[in-house]
């Protein structure tokens, strides 16, 4: 604590092609925690990866002898605060490498633990998981290895449209809407910017509805309302572009979608 303020660490940047969706995460936290009650800490992640303490001329408030550049006087300043806030993008932030350093150091922070992370970053590892549990997941199929065609078996099954994908990676990078099965390579070429392993997706019908999950101290899960997305400006799917350019998607938060559909998903959410 800080004069009797929550003292937090907002921590954005990276070394992941999001760096730029996390920096722009970072200011938008920082700017919306009440001055009043919580004391901010910058902590930034150049796209080399290397670590220092103030961002975007933010004062930078560390130790006495410290000095503010790199991962170890970072985590001395870490150390100092009350919570970590990652507003990391894709790998090395969202996939459970920084949380484990966090761990490791003893420091507090905001999300889930580097497991949870590392498990939900991988959209495989996902998938197997989800399906274990009998939740319902899109069929899909893995290739790895410079692979970048499918046999006739897994194009009749998945069928069309389809989506390429990372495994690993977020705000749809390399993601590609396919109609027409001459598109697989290039398709696959492009998801391979996040890593080897690319997935080849079934498309599922419907609107696109999201959830967020909050949990609570004493492990209760609580569900916030349905967030319908839907895309504008003639776009196919829910791309980068349609995520951070303004005015080419609308957020319905309700979902406008029947009560019942609305609790269902709610439970699937918390279920997840």
């Amino acid at each position: 604590m800080t004069d009797g303020r929550l003292r937090v660490a907002v921590l954005a940047g990276g070394a992941s092609g999001e760096h730029d969706v996390s920096r722009a995460s970072g200011e938008s936290i920082a700017a919306h925690l009440d001055p009043a009650r919580y004391d901010v800490v910058r902590v930034f992640i150049g796209r080399d990866g290397r670590w220092s303490v103030g961002a975007a001329g933010a004062p930078a408030r560390r130790p006495r002898g410290t000095v503010a550049d790199g991962i170890a006087a970072a985590l001395a300043v870490l150390r100092g605060v009350d919570v970590v806030f990652p507003a990391l993008h894709g790998v090395y932030g969202e996939d459970g490498t920084v949380q484990a350093v966090l761990d490791r150091a003893g420091v507090p922070y905001v999300g889930n633990p580097a497991p949870a992370s590392a498990m939900g970053m991988d959209k495989v590892f996902t998938k197997r998981l989800l399906a274990a549990a009998g939740i319902p997941v899109a069929d899909s199929v893995l290739l790895r290895g410079g692979a970048d065609t499918l046999p006739a078996p897994d194009r009749d099954r998945l069928g069309l449209p389809a989506f390429v994908k990372p495994a690993r990676g977020g705000s749809s990078l390399g993601v590609a809407r396919l109609t027409d099965w001459a598109g697989l390579p290039a398709a696959v070429s492009a998801a391979r910017c996040a890593g080897d392993r690319v997935l080849v997706e079934a498309a599922v019908a419907g609107r696109e509805v999201d959830v967020a999950v909050l949990e609570y101290p004493d492990g209760r899960l609580v569900a916030g309302p349905p967030l319908e997305i839907r895309v504008a400006g003639g776009r196919e799917f829910f791309d980068f572009d349609a995520k951070y350019a303004a005015g080419d998607t609308v957020f319905d938060v309700p979902a406008r979608i029947p009560a019942d559909a609305a609790a269902a998903v709610r439970r699937l959410a918390v279920r997840a």
